[in-house]
Protein backbone atom coordinates (compact mmCIF):
# COMPACT_ATOMS: atom_id res chain seq x y z
CA UNK A 1 0.00 0.00 0.00
CA UNK A 2 1.18 3.52 -0.82
CA UNK A 3 -0.20 6.67 0.79
CA UNK A 4 -0.76 9.62 -1.55
CA UNK A 5 -1.77 13.24 -1.07
CA UNK A 6 -3.74 14.95 -3.83
CA UNK A 7 -4.64 18.62 -3.93
CA UNK A 8 -6.74 20.88 -6.14
CA UNK A 9 -5.42 24.38 -5.38
CA UNK A 10 -7.51 27.37 -6.40
CA UNK A 11 -7.47 31.05 -5.57
CA UNK A 12 -10.73 30.72 -3.63
CA UNK A 13 -10.83 27.16 -2.32
CA UNK A 14 -8.49 24.20 -1.98
CA UNK A 15 -9.43 20.52 -1.80
CA UNK A 16 -7.02 18.08 -0.17
CA UNK A 17 -7.53 14.34 -0.41
CA UNK A 18 -5.58 11.52 1.25
CA UNK A 19 -5.58 8.46 -0.98
CA UNK A 20 -4.36 4.90 -0.62
CA UNK A 21 -3.27 2.92 -3.66
CA UNK A 22 -2.64 -0.80 -3.92
CA UNK A 23 -0.70 -2.92 -6.37
CA UNK A 24 -3.62 -3.04 -8.82
CA UNK A 25 -3.48 0.77 -9.14
CA UNK A 26 -6.92 1.26 -7.59
CA UNK A 27 -7.29 4.49 -5.60
CA UNK A 28 -9.15 4.53 -2.29
CA UNK A 29 -9.99 7.84 -0.62
CA UNK A 30 -9.23 7.88 3.12
CA UNK A 31 -10.07 11.48 3.97
CA UNK A 32 -10.93 14.71 2.18
CA UNK A 33 -11.35 18.31 3.32
CA UNK A 34 -12.02 21.70 1.73
CA UNK A 35 -10.30 24.89 2.83
CA UNK A 36 -10.63 28.60 2.07
CA UNK A 37 -7.32 29.29 0.35
CA UNK A 38 -7.20 32.90 1.55
CA UNK A 39 -7.18 31.78 5.20
CA UNK A 40 -3.59 30.55 4.83
CA UNK A 41 -0.35 32.34 3.95
CA UNK A 42 1.06 29.23 2.27
CA UNK A 43 0.14 25.67 1.35
CA UNK A 44 2.42 24.14 4.02
CA UNK A 45 0.38 25.08 7.13
CA UNK A 46 -2.81 24.01 5.36
CA UNK A 47 -1.39 20.55 4.60
CA UNK A 48 -0.01 20.25 8.12
CA UNK A 49 -3.42 21.07 9.57
CA UNK A 50 -5.02 18.54 7.21
CA UNK A 51 -2.61 15.72 8.07
CA UNK A 52 -2.93 16.42 11.81
CA UNK A 53 -6.57 15.30 11.56
CA UNK A 54 -5.65 11.97 10.03
CA UNK A 55 -4.12 9.26 12.20
CA UNK A 56 -1.71 7.94 9.59
CA UNK A 57 1.82 8.17 8.29
CA UNK A 58 3.13 11.00 6.17
CA UNK A 59 2.24 10.38 2.48
CA UNK A 60 5.11 9.14 0.33
CA UNK A 61 3.98 11.10 -2.72
CA UNK A 62 1.94 14.22 -3.39
CA UNK A 63 0.61 16.02 -6.42
CA UNK A 64 -1.04 19.43 -6.37
CA UNK A 65 -3.07 20.77 -9.29
CA UNK A 66 -2.58 24.54 -9.55
CA UNK A 67 -4.96 27.11 -11.03
CA UNK A 68 -2.20 28.88 -12.93
CA UNK A 69 0.97 28.26 -14.93
CA UNK A 70 3.52 25.74 -13.64
CA UNK A 71 7.19 25.81 -14.67
CA UNK A 72 10.06 23.69 -13.34
CA UNK A 73 7.84 22.35 -10.55
CA UNK A 74 7.11 25.87 -9.28
CA UNK A 75 3.96 27.97 -9.46
CA UNK A 76 2.63 31.36 -8.43
CA UNK A 77 -1.12 31.47 -7.94
CA UNK A 78 -2.94 34.28 -9.69
CA UNK A 79 -5.25 35.31 -6.86
CA UNK A 80 -3.00 34.47 -3.88
CA UNK A 81 0.38 35.57 -2.57
CA UNK A 82 1.51 31.93 -2.55
CA UNK A 83 4.65 30.91 -4.40
CA UNK A 84 4.92 27.13 -4.47
CA UNK A 85 8.10 25.15 -5.06
CA UNK A 86 8.01 21.36 -5.22
CA UNK A 87 11.43 20.93 -3.59
CA UNK A 88 10.55 23.27 -0.72
CA UNK A 89 7.28 21.43 -0.13
CA UNK A 90 9.16 18.12 -0.04
CA UNK A 91 11.50 19.42 2.64
CA UNK A 92 8.96 21.20 4.82
CA UNK A 93 6.29 18.51 4.63
CA UNK A 94 8.62 15.50 4.76
CA UNK A 95 7.10 14.02 1.60
CA UNK A 96 9.54 12.16 -0.65
CA UNK A 97 8.05 13.24 -3.98
CA UNK A 98 5.98 16.37 -4.63
CA UNK A 99 4.79 17.37 -8.10
CA UNK A 100 3.00 20.55 -9.15
CA UNK A 101 0.89 20.40 -12.29
CA UNK A 102 -1.47 22.79 -14.09
CA UNK A 103 -5.11 22.26 -13.18
CA UNK A 104 -6.06 21.36 -16.73
CA UNK A 105 -3.23 18.81 -16.90
CA UNK A 106 -4.87 17.34 -13.79
CA UNK A 107 -8.10 17.00 -15.77
CA UNK A 108 -6.11 15.00 -18.34
CA UNK A 109 -4.86 12.61 -15.67
CA UNK A 110 -8.34 12.54 -14.17
CA UNK A 111 -9.80 11.09 -17.37
CA UNK A 112 -7.74 7.98 -16.68
CA UNK A 113 -9.45 7.58 -13.31
CA UNK A 114 -13.08 8.16 -14.32
CA UNK A 115 -15.84 5.56 -14.16
CA UNK A 116 -18.52 5.06 -16.86
CA UNK A 117 -21.11 6.88 -14.73
CA UNK A 118 -18.84 9.94 -14.69
CA UNK A 119 -19.36 10.46 -18.42
CA UNK A 120 -22.18 11.33 -20.78
CA UNK A 121 -21.48 10.16 -24.33
CA UNK A 122 -22.64 12.47 -27.09
CA UNK A 123 -21.14 10.44 -29.92
CA UNK A 124 -19.84 6.88 -29.64
CA UNK A 125 -17.67 7.17 -32.75
CA UNK A 126 -15.04 4.55 -33.52
CA UNK A 127 -12.84 4.28 -30.46
CA UNK A 128 -9.14 3.51 -30.94
CA UNK A 129 -7.29 2.96 -27.63
CA UNK A 130 -3.93 3.71 -29.28
CA UNK A 131 -5.00 7.12 -30.62
CA UNK A 132 -4.63 10.49 -28.90
CA UNK A 133 -7.19 11.79 -26.41
CA UNK A 134 -8.27 15.44 -26.57
CA UNK A 135 -9.63 17.61 -23.75
CA UNK A 136 -11.45 20.91 -23.99
CA UNK A 137 -13.19 22.64 -21.12
CA UNK A 138 -14.98 25.95 -20.78
CA UNK A 139 -15.24 27.43 -17.30
CA UNK A 140 -13.56 30.56 -16.01
CA UNK A 141 -11.42 30.30 -19.14
CA UNK A 142 -11.08 27.76 -21.95
CA UNK A 143 -8.66 24.93 -21.26
CA UNK A 144 -7.33 22.59 -23.91
CA UNK A 145 -4.92 19.67 -23.80
CA UNK A 146 -4.25 16.18 -25.02
CA UNK A 147 -2.96 12.74 -24.00
CA UNK A 148 -0.61 10.54 -26.03
CA UNK A 149 -0.21 6.79 -25.46
CA UNK A 150 3.34 5.84 -24.48
CA UNK A 151 3.72 2.12 -23.79
CA UNK A 152 0.97 1.14 -21.38
CA UNK A 153 0.49 4.66 -20.01
CA UNK A 154 -0.58 8.05 -21.31
CA UNK A 155 1.46 11.22 -21.08
CA UNK A 156 -0.56 14.37 -20.51
CA UNK A 157 0.17 17.64 -22.32
CA UNK A 158 -1.60 20.91 -21.46
CA UNK A 159 -1.78 23.63 -24.09
CA UNK A 160 -2.76 27.29 -24.49
CA UNK A 161 -5.20 26.57 -27.30
CA UNK A 162 -7.87 28.64 -25.61
CA UNK A 163 -5.86 31.73 -26.52
CA UNK A 164 -5.96 30.98 -30.26
CA UNK A 165 -7.96 33.38 -32.44
CA UNK A 166 -11.74 33.25 -32.36
CA UNK A 167 -12.80 32.16 -35.86
CA UNK A 168 -16.31 33.44 -36.71
CA UNK A 169 -18.32 31.30 -39.15
CA UNK A 170 -21.59 33.22 -39.58
CA UNK A 171 -22.61 36.82 -40.16
CA UNK A 172 -23.76 37.06 -36.54
CA UNK A 173 -20.41 35.76 -35.27
CA UNK A 174 -18.55 38.27 -37.46
CA UNK A 175 -20.64 41.02 -35.87
CA UNK A 176 -19.79 39.61 -32.44
CA UNK A 177 -16.09 39.71 -33.31
CA UNK A 178 -16.36 43.36 -34.39
CA UNK A 179 -18.34 44.19 -31.23
CA UNK A 180 -15.64 42.70 -28.97
CA UNK A 181 -12.80 44.39 -30.86
CA UNK A 182 -14.48 47.78 -30.54
CA UNK A 183 -15.70 47.36 -26.97
CA UNK A 184 -12.31 46.33 -25.57
CA UNK A 185 -10.22 48.35 -28.04
CA UNK A 186 -8.05 45.33 -28.86
CA UNK A 187 -6.30 43.98 -31.95
CA UNK A 188 -7.57 40.39 -31.76
CA UNK A 189 -10.14 38.26 -29.96
CA UNK A 190 -9.19 34.91 -28.48
CA UNK A 191 -11.66 32.06 -28.57
CA UNK A 192 -11.62 32.15 -24.75
CA UNK A 193 -13.37 35.55 -24.86
CA UNK A 194 -16.34 33.79 -26.42
CA UNK A 195 -16.20 30.20 -25.14
CA UNK A 196 -16.07 30.63 -21.35
CA UNK A 197 -18.20 31.85 -18.48
CA UNK A 198 -17.24 35.43 -19.30
CA UNK A 199 -17.90 34.63 -22.95
CA UNK A 200 -21.53 33.84 -22.14
CA UNK A 201 -21.90 37.30 -20.63
CA UNK A 202 -20.12 38.91 -23.59
CA UNK A 203 -22.48 37.21 -26.05
CA UNK A 204 -25.49 38.30 -23.97
CA UNK A 205 -24.28 41.92 -23.91
CA UNK A 206 -23.70 41.82 -27.66
CA UNK A 207 -27.19 40.50 -28.42
CA UNK A 208 -28.71 42.91 -25.88
CA UNK A 209 -26.91 45.96 -27.25
CA UNK A 210 -27.87 44.99 -30.80
CA UNK A 211 -31.47 44.60 -29.60
CA UNK A 212 -31.73 41.08 -31.00
CA UNK A 213 -34.28 40.24 -28.31
CA UNK A 214 -35.88 41.93 -25.30
CA UNK A 215 -34.28 41.49 -21.89
CA UNK A 216 -36.28 39.97 -19.07
CA UNK A 217 -36.22 41.99 -15.83
CA UNK A 218 -34.79 39.05 -13.83
CA UNK A 219 -31.73 38.41 -16.02
CA UNK A 220 -31.25 42.11 -16.70
CA UNK A 221 -30.95 42.75 -12.95
CA UNK A 222 -28.29 40.06 -12.56
CA UNK A 223 -26.23 41.31 -15.51
CA UNK A 224 -26.50 44.96 -14.41
CA UNK A 225 -25.36 44.05 -10.89
CA UNK A 226 -22.36 42.19 -12.34
CA UNK A 227 -21.50 45.13 -14.59
CA UNK A 228 -21.62 47.52 -11.64
CA UNK A 229 -19.25 45.27 -9.69
CA UNK A 230 -16.61 45.38 -12.45
CA UNK A 231 -13.14 45.49 -10.94
CA UNK A 232 -14.11 43.84 -7.66
CA UNK A 233 -12.44 40.52 -6.89
CA UNK A 234 -15.53 39.05 -5.22
CA UNK A 235 -18.76 39.23 -7.20
CA UNK A 236 -22.19 38.81 -5.63
CA UNK A 237 -23.77 37.32 -8.77
CA UNK A 238 -22.86 34.88 -11.55
CA UNK A 239 -24.55 36.12 -14.73
CA UNK A 240 -23.20 33.28 -16.88
CA UNK A 241 -24.87 30.72 -14.63
CA UNK A 242 -28.12 32.72 -14.55
CA UNK A 243 -28.20 33.03 -18.34
CA UNK A 244 -27.48 29.32 -18.80
CA UNK A 245 -30.18 28.32 -16.31
CA UNK A 246 -32.75 30.58 -17.96
CA UNK A 247 -31.90 29.11 -21.35
CA UNK A 248 -32.28 25.53 -20.10
CA UNK A 249 -35.62 26.42 -18.52
CA UNK A 250 -36.66 28.36 -21.66
CA UNK A 251 -37.76 31.25 -19.46
CA UNK A 252 -35.89 34.03 -21.28
CA UNK A 253 -35.60 34.38 -25.05
CA UNK A 254 -32.43 36.49 -24.97
CA UNK A 255 -30.72 33.90 -22.76
CA UNK A 256 -31.79 31.13 -25.14
CA UNK A 257 -30.27 32.96 -28.11
CA UNK A 258 -27.13 33.68 -26.11
CA UNK A 259 -26.62 30.02 -25.27
CA UNK A 260 -27.36 28.89 -28.81
CA UNK A 261 -24.52 31.08 -30.09
CA UNK A 262 -22.30 29.93 -27.21
CA UNK A 263 -22.95 26.22 -27.85
CA UNK A 264 -22.23 26.62 -31.56
CA UNK A 265 -18.95 28.47 -30.88
CA UNK A 266 -17.98 25.82 -28.31
CA UNK A 267 -18.72 23.01 -30.76
CA UNK A 268 -16.83 24.70 -33.60
CA UNK A 269 -13.72 25.09 -31.44
CA UNK A 270 -14.00 21.48 -30.23
CA UNK A 271 -14.12 20.46 -33.89
CA UNK A 272 -11.01 22.54 -34.62
CA UNK A 273 -9.15 20.77 -31.82
CA UNK A 274 -10.33 17.40 -33.10
CA UNK A 275 -9.08 18.15 -36.63
CA UNK A 276 -5.60 18.94 -35.27
CA UNK A 277 -5.29 15.85 -33.08
CA UNK A 278 -7.62 13.23 -34.64
CA UNK A 279 -8.43 11.99 -31.12
CA UNK A 280 -10.00 8.63 -31.83
CA UNK A 281 -9.18 7.84 -28.21
CA UNK A 282 -11.97 10.30 -27.40
CA UNK A 283 -12.62 14.02 -27.14
CA UNK A 284 -13.60 14.88 -23.57
CA UNK A 285 -15.53 18.04 -22.71
CA UNK A 286 -14.56 19.19 -19.23
CA UNK A 287 -15.27 22.33 -17.21
CA UNK A 288 -18.19 23.39 -15.08
CA UNK A 289 -20.44 24.74 -17.83
CA UNK A 290 -21.23 21.70 -20.00
CA UNK A 291 -22.95 19.54 -17.32
CA UNK A 292 -25.15 22.51 -16.31
CA UNK A 293 -26.40 23.07 -19.87
CA UNK A 294 -26.52 19.41 -20.89
CA UNK A 295 -30.01 19.67 -22.50
CA UNK A 296 -28.73 22.45 -24.77
CA UNK A 297 -25.77 20.34 -25.88
CA UNK A 298 -27.83 17.19 -26.39
CA UNK A 299 -30.21 18.71 -28.95
CA UNK A 300 -27.84 17.86 -31.85
CA UNK A 301 -26.78 21.47 -32.47
CA UNK A 302 -23.45 20.76 -30.81
CA UNK A 303 -22.66 17.64 -32.84
CA UNK A 304 -23.85 19.19 -36.11
CA UNK A 305 -21.59 22.21 -35.62
CA UNK A 306 -18.74 20.02 -34.31
CA UNK A 307 -18.66 17.98 -37.53
CA UNK A 308 -19.46 20.86 -39.91
CA UNK A 309 -15.97 20.91 -41.41
CA UNK A 310 -16.66 20.36 -45.12
CA UNK A 311 -14.85 17.34 -46.52
CA UNK A 312 -13.68 16.41 -43.03
CA UNK A 313 -17.23 15.80 -41.76
CA UNK A 314 -16.99 12.00 -41.91
CA UNK A 315 -13.72 12.04 -39.94
CA UNK A 316 -15.24 14.04 -37.11
CA UNK A 317 -18.33 11.83 -37.03
CA UNK A 318 -16.04 8.90 -36.14
CA UNK A 319 -14.48 10.62 -33.10
CA UNK A 320 -15.94 9.62 -29.70
CA UNK A 321 -17.23 12.69 -27.83
CA UNK A 322 -17.90 12.59 -24.08
CA UNK A 323 -18.98 15.16 -21.49
CA UNK A 324 -17.33 14.80 -18.08
CA UNK A 325 -20.06 14.91 -15.43
CA UNK A 326 -17.81 14.36 -12.40
CA UNK A 327 -16.65 17.80 -11.25
CA UNK A 328 -13.96 16.21 -9.06
CA UNK A 329 -11.99 15.12 -12.12
CA UNK A 330 -9.15 17.50 -11.16
CA UNK A 331 -8.55 16.02 -7.71
CA UNK A 332 -8.89 12.52 -9.19
CA UNK A 333 -6.22 13.48 -11.72
CA UNK A 334 -3.91 14.81 -9.01
CA UNK A 335 -4.19 11.45 -7.24
CA UNK A 336 -3.50 9.54 -10.48
CA UNK A 337 -0.46 11.75 -11.12
CA UNK A 338 0.80 11.23 -7.55
CA UNK A 339 0.54 7.47 -7.95
CA UNK A 340 2.81 7.67 -11.00
CA UNK A 341 5.60 9.63 -9.30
Amino acid sequence: MTLLLAGDIGGTKTILRLVETSGNSSLHTIYEERFRSGDFLDLVPMVQQFLAKVDSQIPQKACFAIAGPVANNTAKLTNLVWFLDGERLQEQLGITHVSLINDFAAVGYGILGLEPQDLHTLQAGKHNPEAPIAIIGAGTGLGQGFLIKQGQDYQVFPSEGGHADFAPRTELEFLLLKYLLDKHDIQRVSVERVVSGLGIVAIYQFLRDRQIATESPEIAAVVRCWEQEAGKQDKSVDPGAAIGKAAVEKSDRLSEQTMQLFVEAYAAEAGNLALKLLPYGGLYIAGGIAPKILPLIEDQTFLLTFSQKGRMRSILQDIPVHIILNQQVGIIGAAVCAARL
